[in-house]
């Protein structure tokens, strides 16, 4: 009895304690920082701007923003500059923390410390008395909190303590700190969390509603983007801001704090050895084992607790943790268990919000004071990353890479965009070269700084150590843009070097070819911008018709060939000529279009003018299925696509209101989502039968499938066991331990496949070659459509073109359909295997989903599946 007594006194005095707990006094500053280490009383603590205690509310930009400022107004060790703007408006931050007497010098130490990218310096740099460069950048996904939040305390012990030993590190160290890459998503947390919070005792039941964010949560940009997959693609205005920042120093050691489940503890890089991109050097492994010693005395003193190498990766340089690894860097990931919202219980009990800004605050200094000791071998890793570098470049066979396509400068001058923020030299190509025209494509030669960075950009990888991928497993460029591009060996020489590419060569050139046309305009379909032209147009009024046909017309020029997908604008059924004339030349000048004047409906071969095979076009009024079930990664991507590129309104709709939504105010819908309840899928089944196109990609096609929208059948595993008949195969067991690897294998995280497209399609318009390549995510496979006319787009018996793929998949993939059209009623129901629109930089199959959304009313019936 007494033994129960005691268990029920301990059970009990356990959860009075764990309500004090949760109901404590704010934790003050010096729970965070350093004992021992005094602080200027003139540098204002966060409480005196953001009038609570540092992990008492989620930190609001704005309100991180004045911090930073007033800190940067009080000390003389602290600059501060604003490099972006985000898609909300707000801006983003870079803080340059040093000594005084570097601040003085700052514009000297920079330049000097760039010379060690510079493998033509011959002189032996003293990096005995050269500072070290550490970039601390917090917070890219605005739901992971802590790291911004830390950033607070970071910069204020920077700029505040006070000593001998804060002095020295100073003295040997510029700090570069970024607050928060990505203010409109941590804005959009904050406010979660901060509205959710109780006044008096913090809930920490995981269920709560403060640990579960609203659709599309707090994680992405304001486009719904997310930024670590974003360094080496800069689609975005925080990441083309933040990497110049990055090339403005080159930083010996790059942070990148981020968050984990709740109830996991804290990680620090090494990742996974085995996962590590063969371009980076060993020795950057080696730095980055060395560095975690520091992070692990740290939190040993703390009693926190972590582990290093057993998860995360080091291959996909599009992350914040690896694009430094291909830049002469050492990125580290740090990743704390989330308490999501103020306190929440976990397996360790209850995780407060402090305790996970305290981790990442630790390991911030700790970093610096592994920057302190290893200071030489990190500026030499970086000096001895480019001499390598130019080395491999004088010995390597292939001496340049050339891409373009003559009739497309939008996809061409963007992909020589990419290539110039990541500090490549690209040439306008000067003479012509086999298919390349000179003026209309670009030569890199490799034989530059960024060797190694190109390799990485352009190399075609199938094979690999390891068969796990953190992210995607291949990034071939010129695949992603559907770009023509070779490789030079000997046929390389400079004399193919026209202008080197800058920015402002960005600016696309049209041309009204003829002048003002009394009888049509024709334009052909093959400029990116294309449909932002047409939607100009035809949401102005403007009566367009596309050619199903090729045909010869005759133009003030002579005659012209115009392709499948030629844009006619016949000006005799207008009801306002004059505003069509002015759109017209609008579209050459903003959108790089090339117009040509019709001065007759007659034409010499094809269709005349006046054929039935010239569809009549109306105004697409897209709408797009996003909230719970659906993706916001894919519904941000669409809206990214029509709102900054095509200039095309989309209305979202909220996947749970779909049943009662008036569906008739549209005429495209895109789902990329799960599924819906019968109500919703019987509206959008009749709002399908009336003339309606849905667009139906990845994990909506097993759902458009089982719903009677679409008519596909699938590849899967049910196949092979009909084949196999009755036939026993013997089980193999293997260790439990291989379990997680095993299974990890049979998916395709992120590969790039070929497939044929036939030309003649409407889905195929603006193509000017058949064989074109799929960015594939999923193992999902369609079989091709029973009518032969209903699958333009298919896998070839070749299919992986760069990236990891079992051979299951792989065979799977072969002649597989990569995208099937059904007839629904008098609609049509696109069925797109992948996504097209993937991060914003496939550039090369934007074209498909804008064919589907303007064109798909025009696929004939008879030939949908």
């Amino acid at each position: 009895m007494k033994v129960l007594f005691t268990a029920l006194f301990t059970l009990l005095f356990g959860m009075m304690t764990h309500a004090q707990v949760l109901n404590p006094e704010p934790v003050t500053l010096d729970y965070y920082l350093p004992d021992g280490v005094s602080y200027n009383s003139e540098i204002p603590t966060p409480k005196e701007i953001l009038g609570a205690e540092l992990g008492e509310w989620h930190v609001r930009h704005d309100q991180l923003v004045e911090y930073m400022y007033a800190v940067a107004e009080a000390s003389n060790r602290v600059t501060i500059t604003e490099y972006a703007r985000t898609y909300g408006n707000r801006p983003l931050l870079m803080l340059t923390i040093t000594s005084p007497q570097n601040q003085r010098n700052i514009n000297r130490i920079k330049q000097e410390h760039l010379k060690l990218t510079d493998a033509s310096v011959s002189e032996d740099l003293n990096l005995s008395e050269m500072p070290v460069v550490v970039t601390m950048s917090y917070s890219v996904h605005g739901n992971e909190p802590s790291g911004s939040n830390a950033s607070l305390a970071v910069v204020y012990h920077l700029a505040a303590a006070q000593g001998s030993e804060i002095n020295e590190m100073l003295n040997n160290t510029v700090v570069l700190i970024d607050p928060s890459i990505n203010p409109d998503g941590l804005s959009r947390f904050a406010h979660w969390a901060n509205i959710h919070k109780s006044k008096n005792v913090l809930v920490s039941d995981p269920q709560s509603r403060e640990f579960d964010e609203n659709w599309p949560g707090g994680r992405t940009n304001h486009y719904w983007f997310d930024l670590n997959r974003d360094w080496l693609l800069m689609q975005h205005p925080e990441s083309k801001g933040r990497v110049a920042k990055f090339h403005e120093w080159v930083p010996q050691i790059l942070t990148d704090h981020h968050e984990m489940g709740t109830n996991a503890t804290f990680f620090f890089q090494p990742g996974i050895p085995s996962r590590t991109h063969p371009i980076t050097p060993q020795r950057n492994q080696d730095l980055t084992g060395a560095i975690a010693e520091y992070h692990a005395d740290a939190l040993d003193e703390i009693q926190s607790l972590y582990y290093s190498k057993e998860s995360f990766d080091d291959f996909y340089y599009g992350k914040g943790s690896t694009y430094p690894d291909v830049n002469g860097s050492i990125g580290i990931l740090f990743e704390q268990a989330s308490s999501r919202g103020h306190a929440q219980e976990s397996i360790h009990g209850i995780l407060e919000f402090p305790f996970t800004i305290r981790n990442q605050f630790t390991t911030s200094l700790s970093t610096l004071e592994a920057a302190q000791s290893l200071r030489e071998e990190l500026l030499a890793n970086t000096r001895e990353f480019y001499q390598e570098a130019a080395e491999e470049a004088g010995d390597a066979s292939i001496k340049a890479y050339v891409f373009g396509e003559e009739a497309d400068q939008g996809r061409t001058k963007h992909l020589a965009e990419m290539l110039n923020r990541n500090q490549v030299e690209v040439y306008e190509l000067a003479r012509d070269y086999n298919e390349f025209k000179a003026g209309k494509a670009y030569i890199v030669p490799t034989n530059q700084k960024q060797f190694k960075l190109i390799t990485a950009l352009f190399e075609r990888r199938t094979e690999f150590t390891d068969s796990l991928f953190y992210d995607v497993s291949a990034w071939t460029m010129p695949y992603a843009f559907n770009l023509p591009f070779a490789e030079l060996n000997r046929g390389f020489n400079k004399n193919m070097l026209g202008d080197a590419f800058s920015l402002d060569d960005l600016n696309l050139t049209g041309e009204l070819n003829g002048g003002k046309a009394n009888y049509a305009y024709a334009f052909e379909w093959d400029e990116y911008y294309s449909p932002r032209a047409l939607h100009r147009l035809l949401a102005n009024g403007v009566r367009a018709k596309v050619a199903s046909r090729t045909f010869k017309s005759i133009t003030e020029n002579g005659a012209k060939d115009f392709d499948y997908g030629t844009i006619l604008v016949p000006m005799g059924v207008q009801d306002e000529p004059e505003e069509v004339h002015e759109l017209i030349q609008t579209i050459t000048e903003e959108d790089g279009i090339t117009v040509y004047n019709l001065t007759t409906g007659l034409t010499p071969a094809g269709m005349d003018l006046g054929s039935n095979n010239f569809e009549n076009l109306e105004a697409p009024k897209v709408a797009i299925i996003g909230g719970s079930g659906t993706s916001s990664y894919e519904v941000g991507e669409v809206w990214h696509l029509f709102d900054q590129r095509y200039h095309m309104p989309v209305t979202i709709l909220e996947y749970d209101e779909l049943g009662g939504t008036d569906l008739d105010r549209y005429n495209v819908i895109i789902s990329s989502g799960y599924g819906m309840n019968d109500r919703a899928a019987e509206n959008l089944k009749n709002w399908i039968r009336e003339g309606g196109t849905l667009i139906a990609y990845r994990n909506a096609l097993r759902w458009a499938e089982s719903q009677g929208f679409a008519n596909i059948e699938f590849i899967d595993d049910e196949d092979e066991e009909e084949e196999n008949g009755d036939e026993e195969e013997e089980v193999e067991v293997r260790p439990y331990v291989k379990q997680g690897p095993d299974s990890g294998a049979e998916y395709i995280g992120g590969s790039i496949f070929n497939a044929k497209l036939d030309l003649t399609h409407p889905l195929g318009y603006g193509y000017n070659d058949d064989d074109i390549t799929v960015f594939r995510s999923t193992t999902t496979f369609m079989k091709k459509g029973e009518n032969p006319y209903s699958t333009p787009l298919y896998y070839t018996d070749n299919p992986l073109a760069s990236g990891y793929s079992n051979d299951e998949n792989l065979e799977n993939a072969k002649g597989s359909a990569a995208i099937v059209v059904s007839r629904l009623g008098g609609g049509r129901v696109i069925a797109m295997a992948d996504n097209p629109n993937f991060r914003a930089f496939w550039y090369g199959t934007n074209k498909l989903f804008a064919n589907a959304v303007f064109f798909g009313h025009t696929i004939s019936g008879s030939t949908a599946n």
